[in-house]
C-alpha cells in the first residue's frame, strides 16, 4: 500500500541568472519535512526544477504524490512537453535544444517510482503551504553559503 503525500515546492534566483534557492515542503500525515538548496549561479527555472528533485529524491519508497508547483515551466514540461521533446532528441519545435536536459533527465528517472499528481497553483495567492515554501525558497537564494538543512515537524 502506497503513502499519501503532499509536496510543495518552490525556487528562487536573485537576478536570473544569479544565486538561487529552492524549498520544498513534505507532508504526512501530521509530519512535515522541509528540505532546501542553495546556489551560487543558477536560473529561476532551474531552482523550480530542483525543489521537485531534491523532494523526490528524499523519499525511501515508492509513494502516492501529489505536488503542488506555481511554476507552469514545471508542470507543462513533466506532463506535456517532455514526452515529445525525448522524440525530438531534446529539441523544442523550433529545432534549440531544450534547456535543463540534465535536471528533465534526472526528474523523469525519478518519476517511474511513484504515482504522481501534478497541481498548478497560483504564486503568492493564499496558498499557505506554497506562500511557505516562497519564502523559504527566498532564504535559500540570499544565503547561498549556508549549509542546506532539512528538518522534520511534528
Amino acid at each position: 500500500m502506497y503513502k499519501n503525500i503532499n509536496i510543495f515546492t518552490d525556487g528562487s534566483c536573485i537576478y536570473n541568472p544569479g544565486p538561487g534557492g529552492c524549498a520544498a515542503i513534505l507532508q504526512y500525515h501530521k509530519y512535515e519535512k522541509i528540505l532546501t538548496k542553495s546556489f551560487f549561479l543558477t536560473t529561476n527555472n532551474r531552482m523550480e526544477l530542483m525543489a521537485s528533485i531534491i523532494a523526490l529524491e528524499s523519499l525511501k519508497e515508492n509513494c502516492n504524490i501529489y505536488i503542488f508547483t506555481d511554476s507552469k515551466y514545471l508542470k507543462k514540461g513533466i506532463t506535456i512537453w517532455l514526452q515529445n521533446w525525448k522524440k525530438c532528441n531534446w529539441l523544442r519545435n523550433n529545432k534549440k535544444k531544450v534547456k535543463n536536459i540534465d535536471l528533465w533527465k534526472r526528474l523523469e528517472l525519478l518519476l517511474s517510482n511513484h504515482n504522481i499528481y501534478w497541481k498548478w497553483i497560483k504564486s503568492h495567492s493564499y496558498n499557505k503551504m506554497n506562500n511557505k515554501c516562497d519564502k523559504l525558497a527566498r532564504i535559500s537564494a540570499k544565503n547561498p553559503l549556508n549549509e542546506d538543512f532539512g528538518y522534520i515537524k511534528k
